[in-house]
């Protein structure tokens, strides 16, 4: 693999091997917020704090503060498969369309 060189102008022998990860945990240096097309929104008057999202979201989207307590989502990773919304029975997750 060629580094210096853009995907545009690597021939297919110098690309990246597709599904390999060479680097464990990198998942956070790549924002994948931009595919959503649905946007959760944390009703924070509604929510009794039971994790259900948390424990749910498959993209460690919901992020908890230093209370342990969840104040909405990080939309930068967030593809807005609305499991969080599924999952909450408070209906403190509402969704609008992206």
């Amino acid at each position: 693999m060629n580094i210096g060189k853009t995907v545009a102008t690597q021939t297919w022998q110098e690309m990246t091997h597709g599904s390999h990860v060479f680097k464990a945990g990198n998942a956070v240096e790549f924002p994948t917020g931009d595919w959503r097309s649905h946007k959760p929104l944390f009703l924070e008057e509604k929510c009794k704090q039971c994790m259900l999202c948390f424990l749910a979201c498959p993209d460690s989207s919901i992020p908890v503060n230093a209370e342990g307590k969840i104040e909405g989502f990080d939309y930068d990773f967030c593809k807005g498969c609305l499991v969080c919304k599924a999952v909450c029975p408070f209906n403190a997750i509402e969704s609008e369309g992206v």
